[in-house]
């Protein structure tokens, strides 16, 4: 029996235990290791998930820093890598620390570890965090409404409360929301798609999620997370790509993998994008995926009541992940307050508090900008206290939920909005119509 130690960040880690080594008698997993994600250490996988006989007392989840320590304690035989959005230098590093500890390190492919439906499934995902796959995904949703079918969406996994609560979790109004008590990060992925009245499924158990939502769709929607693979078996793979980070496509795991696997690339944000960048990143997917097609779309930003931004100092908060781990600059915010004229972008470091501050730490590289983050209510606190802080006539909110459900914002604020444009042909009701006729009664 091969002892084995899963390197995750609470998502794909689960899923490839439950689909590659749950109940396999030749191995046992000694622990996951956790990252990117604050407070998903130090908890435990539990035995109802895991499977109580062999791990009658769960499975523990550590710090990714102890890595070689746990390798040398627990005798490790094979590491597995498996959370998404990490460049192809830094994974080596990780392989390079793990084989000088002196065990394997291995990587699984979507064969072993993607679950098949009775339904058509078509997927949406990206090559980095931050690309705009989750405007993308509501409209190919609403295409395929239009085409007279009944799709469910499936999220990607973000299951940072009570595991065994959470393996299978079902989303159909704001008060579920409220009730399963998700974090802001969950709640900008999960809400767009329930104020369009469709239904969202996520969780831990992605075998068990399928089960119970083919039995209210007529097909699925893959909503990708980061930059991950699909979990299960598509139809369809249609993945975005982002020409405000040229050669990304290539050069982050497990995103250049949904490059080379895509049906359709849709370049995204063409009309922010410098005419060299979008042709580099062109020209990447027609080298390593010739058969591709390829579309073109804007993300058209738009804010009500654009008038009161100009001549203001604007404090900008934009989508925590596409900030940290995406390693964005900017986002839609930025974008919008330069095209409606903010006098200035305040800079909210000097004013951050607790694990705001420490965000700031970690990633050097935000300045203008805030991330929303909010994995936990000691963090929502500290969000909030940090936006009272800033010295700014205008908090400019660019993440896709009402944040002021969740926080106190007392300051003057105008939310901004952005949805994807076609700019190409075939669009993805050509696409799509020609995947998803509809269903004959």
């Amino acid at each position: 029996m091969k002892r084995i130690l899963i390197l995750g960040a609470a998502g794909r880690d689960f899923h490839n235990f439950n689909v590659v080594f749950r109940g396999n008698p030749d191995y046992q997993v000694v622990a996951f290791t956790a990252t990117q994600i604050p407070d998903i250490a130090n908890r435990k996988y539990p035995a109802k998930l895991a499977g109580g006989l062999i791990y009658p007392r769960g499975i523990p989840i550590i710090e990714e820093k102890n890595l070689e320590k746990v390798i040398a304690d627990e005798k490790v035989d094979a590491v597995v890598f498996s959370y998404s959005d990490i460049s192809h230098q830094n994974l080596m590093h990780l392989a390079s620390r793990v084989v000088a500890a002196g065990a394997d390190f291995w990587l699984l492919g979507t064969e072993h570890t993607q679950i098949g439906s009775v339904l058509p499934v078509v997927s949406v995902c990206a090559v980095r965090t931050g690309c705009g796959k989750s405007p993308l995904s509501r409209l190919v949703v609403a295409t395929l409404k239009n085409l007279g079918r009944h799709p469910v969406v499936i999220r990607h996994p973000m299951p940072y409360g009570d595991l065994a609560t959470q393996a299978v979790q079902r989303f159909a109004s704001i008060d579920d929301l409220e009730r399963q008590r998700c974090t802001i990060e969950e709640r900008e992925e999960y809400e767009p798609h329930i104020r369009q009245g469709t239904v969202v499924y996520a969780g831990v158990d992605y075998e068990a999620i399928l089960r119970r939502a083919e039995k209210e769709a007529d097909i699925i929607l893959w909503d990708g997370g980061n930059n991950d693979t699909p979990f299960y078996k598509s139809d369809l793979e249609i993945v975005v790509v982002d020409p405000h980070r040229p050669g990304h496509e290539l050069s982050y795991f497990p995103g250049e993998v949904n490059l080379r696997r895509a049906h359709v690339v849709v370049i995204n944000k063409v009309d922010t994008a410098a005419p060299a960048d979008i042709e580099i990143v062109r020209e990447n997917v027609q080298t390593n995926n010739p058969h591709a097609r390829i579309l073109e779309t804007a993300c058209r930003v738009s804010v009500a009541k654009a008038e009161l931004i100009r001549g203001k100092r604007v404090l900008v908060i934009e989508d925590g992940p596409t900030l940290t781990h995406g390693e964005m600059l900017y986002g839609a915010g930025s974008v919008a307050a330069r095209e409606y004229g903010a006098a200035e972008l305040v800079c909210p470091k000097p004013f951050a508090v607790g694990s705001i501050r420490d965000i700031y730490e970690k990633y050097p590289h935000l300045t203008n900008i805030l991330p929303a983050m909010g994995y936990s209510l000691t963090q929502r606190h500290e969000l909030e206290e940090t936006i009272t802080r800033v010295p700014c006539d205008l908090v400019l909110i660019a993440t896709p939920i009402d944040l002021a459900r969740v926080i106190a914002i007392e300051k003057p604020a105008l939310r901004v909005n952005y949805e994807v444009e076609e700019l190409t042909h075939p669009r993805l009701a050509e696409i799509l119509t020609l995947f998803a006729a509809p269903v004959e009664v």
